[in-house]
């Protein structure tokens, strides 16, 4: 096993300032708009695909009342050392700013699977490149591992911050931990939909999980078994997550490298969901989700940059 510890998180050395990198702007698909940054004076750089994680993410890491631009960041800092990087808005992005009317009972955890394939599809019959990578985060991760299962295409894949079990358990430890009179009831409605398909019988304080138009989706969301999907991969792997990550345990990493004996697993010290650095008990860690120009960790760009480069 390998396992790392990072100890001097309040450091930022390693973060490039200058841009040295090209910017344009692509259509993958009819659902895919992203962004591509590509190293300048590199003659086919590797490319790491950035899959953002739940809810109606943007290519930057944004949300409509959340602006962070953890993913730009990201981007950035990576494509500033040689290596090429993609991000694009999630399909839920583009449907709820269309005019058309979107039900969120027709919509499927299988639809982000399909559009990551989409953009590995579109890149891997690129010459531009030397090799592609895949950088799931929280849902992404998921996301990713489903994408690449059976791929011989893609040269390694990088979680940050994926949890290690469905997420039907997921919300059941999270409300054993914050709302725990209602986890019994969400057992209850859980198993409703594995075995029926819905449910009926829970109460109102979890509706905006079980909420009749989202349960077809939760359903989707649930046969994919993060533990299953990553001891299928055949190529290196990473996993990282931060010890002050309010919405993914870092126990949940340790789940995926218990399953994945081959990967690298790398805990950053006080690094939060959105890759900041939390070192202060209370609102500091709520407040860096509406805070763009506070950096990232090093660490995080830093240990991808390594593993891209060593593989």
């Amino acid at each position: 096993m390998k396992y790392f510890l990072i100890i001097f998180c309040s450091l930022y050395f390693g973060l490039a300032t200058a841009q040295e990198y090209t910017s344009r702007d692509l259509k993958v698909s009819p659902y895919i708009d992203g962004t591509l940054l590509v190293p300048q004076n590199e003659v086919k750089p590797p490319l790491a695909i950035i899959i953002a994680g739940s809810g109606p993410t943007d290519r930057n890491g944004n949300q409509m009342m959340m602006k962070n631009n953890a993913y730009k960041q990201l981007a950035e800092t990576l494509s500033n050392s040689g290596i090429a990087t993609f991000r694009y808005d999630k399909r839920i992005v583009k449907l709820l700013q269309s005019r058309t009317n979107f039900s969120e009972k027709d919509f499927r955890f299988d639809d982000f699977i399909v559009d990551a394939t989409a953009v590995v599809d579109f890149f891997a019959k690129s010459d531009d490149f030397s090799d592609i990578y895949i950088i799931g985060h929280s849902q992404g991760s998921l996301v990713g591992m489903a994408a690449i299962s059976a791929r011989s295409d893609v040269a390694g894949f990088i979680s940050v911050a994926g949890p290690g079990q469905s997420i039907d358990q997921v919300i059941i430890d999270q409300l054993g931990k914050q709302a725990p009179t209602l986890r019994e009831n969400a057992i209850e409605a859980f198993n409703d939909i594995r075995v029926t398909g819905k449910s009926e019988n829970y109460s109102p304080g979890l509706a905006s999980i079980f909420r009749t138009d989202i349960q077809p989706f939760i359903a989707s969301w649930m046969q994919h078994k993060p533990q299953t999907l990553i001891s299928g991969l055949e190529i290196p792997v990473l996993i990282i997550n931060g010890t002050n990550d309010i919405q993914v345990d870092e126990d949940e990493a340790k789940m995926l490298q218990n399953a994945q004996r081959d990967a690298s697993l790398l805990l950053i010290e006080n690094m939060n969901h959105i890759f900041r650095e939390i070192t202060e008990v209370g609102m500091d860690n709520q407040k860096s989700y509406n805070e763009p120009g506070r950096p990232i960790m090093s660490q995080l760009p830093n240990a991808i940059i390594a593993f891209i480069s060593k593989n």
